[in-house]
């Protein structure tokens, strides 16, 4: 049986009222806060940056998992560690020398973790997957939520598990984009490993209830 974790994504929070939405991540069974950092370059969009991971983190007490969906990742790994990232995750994408970039992520003291957009292969991983904590995979292309999911996801996943199951076991599968009930489950089925769900979690009539109910999909 696949493990299931849950990461809801505070993009989709109400930032009038933060501090409320992570007292009910806080007090839900979720097992990470996931963290969304977009510069407006990498993505048509801009969400928030270390001030808020700061305070998040202040307030939190699951760990932060942190999305940097940004041009020149390297240039900010120390900042977002002193922020309160316990996982980072920079895009394949953006990282023309992404050994080195997962080395500094791990040498700050932090879970490494890399993200695939939707048009990019899993196979290019196979040289870095052994360095790796966590993968990943964009079932939506970044830069906004609420987006429907993109189904070649599910085969995606499924190439992704085989490669980590021969060559770093212990590695993780997070999936983002357009999951709800009937994608989630097919993605643990699939073979992920942790759910980021946004949206979906946060306009539920019960917050604490959908991501038990993801839990236990």
């Amino acid at each position: 049986m696949t493990t299931r974790f849950v990461a809801p994504s505070i993009l989709s929070a109400d930032f009038s009222k933060l501090g409320e939405d992570i007292e009910m991540i806080n007090q839900s069974e979720a097992d990470y806060i996931h963290c969304d950092v977009m510069d407006g370059v990498f993505v048509p969009n801009i969400s928030f940056g270390i001030p808020v991971i700061e305070k998040v983190a202040e307030m939190a007490t699951k760990p932060l998992d942190v999305h940097l969906m940004i041009s020149n990742p390297d240039q900010f790994i120390v900042p977002f560690r002193k922020a309160g990232a316990s996982i980072l995750t920079v895009h394949y994408e953006t990282c023309p020398h992404l050994n080195r970039t997962v080395q500094s992520i791990k040498n700050e003291g932090m879970k490494a973790s890399v993200c695939l957009n939707p048009h990019t292969p899993v196979h290019l991983l196979d040289d870095i997957i052994v360095d790796l904590d966590m993968v990943l995979v964009m079932s939506v292309n970044p830069g906004f939520g609420g987006q429907s999911f993109i189904k070649n996801s599910y085969k995606k996943i499924r190439l992704l598990k085989e490669m980590i199951a021969s060559k770093n076991p212990k590695c993780l599968i997070e999936v983002d984009g357009g999951v709800n009930f009937e994608t989630g489950a097919n993605l643990y089925d699939a073979g992920a490993d942790v759910l980021v769900s946004g949206s979906f979690i946060f306009k539920s009539d019960d917050p604490i209830a959908t991501i038990r109910k993801f839990k236990n999909l």
